[in-house]
């Protein structure tokens, strides 16, 4: 998607991926290697500022679950301003734009104030971080679909239909594992329906534990789970058939 309207700047707004720099785009890095300004989130691999040009500017506006960070609407206004400079900004978020990136609001300013803007893709963590832990999230036998939630505010999730699905991914729920585990067992799931928590994944610090709805709080109580993708669903199960390390 492009945008063409400002002949003064353009910014891209791209996709990290999960974590691992090798997994990012070819598109991406070509961008990152053209940046003169990088607004970008806190979660995204370190090794990726080398990629950058010597005079690019690195802003970090990182969204970090419990800690300061930088309002949207600042965003908003900050990537409006620089591309009203005629500067060239790369917006890098975690996982890919329009998976719970916040995008819209970023696009919307752009477009209000006449900014270029373009998008590039990434590898979202609700799909690679199931695979790196040997997860299928469909299986002909197990499950025939999978829905993908935020509980960054589980007030407002719709208990009843996730706990219909044969597979859940959740992400930002670190801090929610309790509640979720209540809800999805109060709407109907089987507490010993087979959960797994991957974190960091992608990175070399990557980390996974297993449990059912009814165990998963306990063996990870004292832990620090973010950032966190949880599994939920039979096909956890068939980790033991198919991870390799």
């Amino acid at each position: 998607m492009d945008s063409t309207t400002s002949p003064q700047g353009r910014v891209y707004l791209v996709g990290a991926g999960p974590g691992a720099p090798e997994l990012f785009t070819l598109q991406a890095q070509a961008v990152l290697r053209q940046a003169q300004v990088l607004v970008h989130d806190a979660l995204v691999a370190p090794e990726v500022l080398t990629w950058l040009p010597p005079d690019c500017e690195p802003i970090n506006v990182g969204k970090r679950g419990g800690q300061p960070s930088t309002p949207q609407r600042d965003i908003d206004r900050l990537l409006v301003s620089l591309c009203r400079q005629g500067r060239v900004v790369v917006r890098l978020k975690s996982g890919d734009p329009f998976i719970f990136g916040r995008t819209s609001s970023e696009i919307q300013a752009l477009k209000q104030a006449g900014c270029a803007y373009e998008l590039l893709p990434g590898l979202s963590s609700a799909l690679v971080a199931p695979l790196l832990a040997g997860i299928p999230l469909t299986d002909g036998a197990l499950s025939s679909g999978f829905a993908v939630v935020t509980a960054h505010n589980p007030d407002l999730l719709d208990w009843p239909a996730l706990a219909r699905m044969p597979t859940l991914v959740i992400l930002m729920g670190g801090r929610a594992l309790g509640e979720i585990c209540r809800q999805l067992i109060d709407h109907g799931k089987r507490p010993d329906t087979p959960v797994a928590i991957v974190r960091w994944a992608s990175r070399p610090e990557q980390q996974t534990w297993t449990g059912t709805l009814l165990t998963i709080e306990r063996t990870t109580q004292g832990l620090t789970l973010s950032p966190a993708v949880i599994i939920v669903g039979e096909v956890v199960g068939l980790r033991q058939y198919l991870f390799s390390q």
